[in-house]
């Protein structure tokens, strides 16, 4: 049980709760996680700025990045919340599971981004070269290279954010692998 704050709204600056009625409108709630980054009067900002950036990944590739890596975090909170993301984007409970393990039999291409995604997040950037040489294989481009790195550590910063404060998860549990 998490004994770090949730601040509400009343509790964050006038430019948080801004955004905290931008997501009630929009989600209907605002997630723990962010009402969390949200102890910060400029965190919760920048995050969002940076999770919604433009980018050349797809969203369903970005939920391959966001899967694979917050398992290798061991991240509950963004495993769970990313199940249901994946699901809005079409991804079936097995084909996440697959997704979180790194890897996609069901499609190459996805296979390819799922295993550079882990590859990185487990070797802290110092990718295997033979991975990387499968991702251009598979058709990706240097630019989507960054994008796939920056998308990484979008993620990560996420993950310990949650490992840190250990904020109660409020999307159904992700299952274990």
């Amino acid at each position: 049980m998490s004994t770090f704050n949730i601040p509400t709204r009343a509790e964050v600056s006038e430019n948080n709760q801004a955004i905290f009625d931008n997501l009630n409108k929009a989600l209907g709630f605002v997630p723990n996680l962010y009402a969390t980054y949200a102890n910060s009067d400029t965190a919760l900002e920048n995050y969002l700025n940076f999770a919604n950036a433009k980018t050349s990944l797809s969203a369903k590739e970005k939920e391959v990045v966001n899967l694979a890596v917050s398992e290798v975090n061991r991240c509950i909170y963004c495993l769970s919340a990313h199940t249901a993301i994946g699901k809005m984007n079409g991804f079936s409970d097995e084909q996440i599971l697959e997704l979180r393990a790194g890897g996609a039999s069901f499609d190459k291409k996805l296979d390819a981004l799922a295993k550079l995604a882990k590859n990185i997040t487990e070797n802290r950037g110092k990718t295997d070269q033979s991975v990387l040489e499968n991702y251009f294989n598979a058709g990706y481009t240097k630019g989507n290279l960054i994008d796939t790195i920056s998308l990484v550590g979008d993620k990560t910063i996420s993950n310990y954010i949650h490992s840190t404060t250990q904020v109660p998860v409020d999307f159904p549990i992700a299952q274990a692998l």
